[in-house]
């Protein structure tokens, strides 16, 4: 044992993918063999890892030694490539006739999170137009709502709940995304772009576009991308003016 902990202490990314390895091949095969193909394989490893998550502290599994690589694995750096790297792949053409579509999304979808999350803030007690502002800009992504928090001067219990009103909303964005993505005829470029605008999350778009349809990613992973950039950019400035506004 001794021998094998100080073997995967020294390879401890190539043990994280194994383990992603065994999860993807074990969600595989319940999604074949129990149930039918109905709930997609990828679906069932994202329900797997977030389950495993909670076994470790603050950095979820990779807080166990022997699971230490995982948190490169799962980190910004591999993430945000990933990310990146997908837009590779986009056709510039289907982008092109999307355009207006993607662009109106993203408007709606940030403007309707930004509202879910205020009513959110409303339903928990809070009053104040600053509170207000961050959580609404949490719902939007658990970007937005620090970002918007630390400009218009937030108190940092409020930041820390946007940060958790945008991981909730990535989480379901990743799960449901490919066990709804039928029921809203989510199989071609230009619906993946209108997605990605209107839920706007990269981290939950991209995986639950890749769960549904890995040709998809890049189109999704392009407006969720700029959602973000718009809704740090008009949650601390119009929205924010807006709410003190109708305070009055």
């Amino acid at each position: 044992m001794e021998i094998i902990n100080t073997i995967i202490g020294k390879n401890g990314l190539v043990f994280a993918f194994l383990c992603v390895g065994i999860i993807m091949l074990f969600s595989s095969w319940v999604s074949k063999y129990i149930t039918n193909k109905k709930i997609p394989g990828v679906a069932i490893a994202i329900i797997i890892g977030l389950s495993l998550a909670f076994l470790g502290d603050e950095k979820g599994i990779s807080n166990i030694p022997l699971f230490a690589g995982m948190a490169l694995l799962g980190g910004p750096m591999l993430r945000d490539f990933a990310v990146v790297a997908t837009a590779m792949s986009a056709d510039l053409s289907k982008i092109r006739q999307a355009g207006l579509a993607g662009l109106v999304s993203l408007l709606i979808g940030v403007f309707i999170s930004f509202t879910m999350g205020v009513l959110i803030g409303l339903s928990m007690g809070y009053t104040n137009i600053e509170s207000l502002t961050t959580i609404g800009a949490g719902a939007c992504t658990y970007i937005v709502g620090p970002v918007t928090g630390t400009a218009i001067g937030a108190s940092s219990d409020v930041i820390a709940i946007s940060v958790a009103t945008g991981v909730v909303k990535t989480i379901f964005a990743t799960i449901g995304t490919p066990l709804i993505a039928q029921k809203i005829k989510l199989d071609n470029p230009h619906a993946a772009i209108v997605f990605g605008g209107l839920v706007g999350t990269t981290s939950g778009v991209v995986a639950g576009l890749a769960a549904t349809d890995e040709e998809l990613v890049p189109y999704g992973a392009l407006t969720s991308t700029f959602y973000t950039g718009i809704g740090c950019l008009l949650c601390p400035s119009l929205f924010y003016v807006i709410l003190r506004f109708l305070n009055i």
